[in-house]
């Protein structure tokens, strides 16, 4: 044993990767370069205009701007790495280089999940109990939901990358994916992992079926006040929100439940890499777009601060 843990540690892994050199993989690789720079660039404004405008000092836009980051630190850890590979040609990563993707991922991904239930529910106070909502969700509720998030992400990643790194590694090095996750690995460990497995099945009630049954249950709750209120207008509006919502939901946890919750017998790397791509690279370019950008508050805020930013060059012009 004490030979293939050395044997683990000392050795590189190889990423197989998205992309081969033929000429289609060099177009799909523009697009999820493109979709980087867009995610990085929605998701630094989102959070730039939430501390800039104190009209988005509010519960919902502080958990939005936590989500916003998450995004950005999700798709940074998994994009750059694939298009140096594609650049370069190189397909390895150290053995440090895969835990720390592990970990932030497993720590993101648990994160997020615990995060977009928090937002649910500030949605369900806000729209169901409005004259509660003061009370509900006080400044430093949304701070301890953030918190928790986080803290929780933390401490389940930490427990999932001590233990996947503690198998050996002993067969094949290359891993038929696009970047070092869990599922995808234990298919090379020599050990059986079958009670891990489980473990994760278990794990995965926690952080998937639970929230979402909560977001679920609190858009429910949403659609049935709204569908008692008297104008139409806003009636249309709010069943837009949260079809928009639902969709994003549905595009992160669905392939995020069939990735962790499957057998590993299941698992193919085609089906694999096509599920990563929803909650590792899209949901991050589409949160912005669908919880922020399609909301007048945040669509005054960028126009206050372009305005703002015109009449400073404007004034220092002069």
């Amino acid at each position: 044993m004490m030979g293939l843990d050395n044997h683990t540690f000392n050795t590189d892994f190889i990423l197989l990767g998205l992309f081969s050199s033929s000429q289609t993989s060099l177009v799909f690789f523009s697009l999820v370069f493109f979709i980087f720079i867009m995610s990085i660039i929605e998701n630094s404004l989102m959070i730039l205009l939430i501390r800039r405008d104190p009209r988005l000092h509010t519960p919902m836009y502080f958990l939005l701007s936590h989500l916003s980051f998450m995004d950005i630190l999700h798709i940074s850890n998994i994009v750059p790495k694939m298009i140096a590979d594609f650049l370069s040609g190189s397909k390895t990563i150290s053995f440090a280089g895969c835990a720390f993707q592990i970990f932030l991922s497993i720590t993101l991904l648990g994160g997020e999940c615990l995060l977009l239930a928090a937002m649910s529910y500030d949605r369900y106070v806000a729209i169901c109990h409005p004259l509660r909502y003061p009370v509900l969700m006080r400044e430093n509720s949304s701070g301890l939901m953030a918190a928790g998030s986080w803290l929780v992400g933390i401490s389940n990643s930490i427990v999932h990358t001590a233990l996947v790194l503690h198998f050996p590694y002993c067969h094949s090095r290359a891993i038929d994916h696009f970047f070092c996750e869990i599922p995808a690995m234990l298919k090379l460990s020599c050990v059986d992992t079958s009670h891990y497995e489980r473990a994760v099945n278990i794990n995965s009630i926690i952080f998937l079926l639970i929230p979402l049954f909560m977001i679920t249950l609190s858009y429910i709750q949403i659609l049935r006040t709204v569908l008692q209120m008297q104008s139409s207008g806003t009636r249309k509006k709010s069943f837009s929100t949260c079809s928009f919502h639902m969709v994003v939901v549905i595009m992160y946890y669905g392939p995020f439940i069939l990735t962790y919750m499957r057998p590993q017998s299941y698992h193919t790397p085609g089906q694999d890499k096509f599920l990563a791509i929803f909650y590792t690279i899209l949901t991050p370019t589409l949160n912005p777009i669908i919880y922020s950008f399609r909301n007048k508050d945040v669509l005054m805020a960028a126009k206050h601060m372009l305005h703002s930013n015109f009449l400073h060059k404007k004034i220092n012009a002069k």
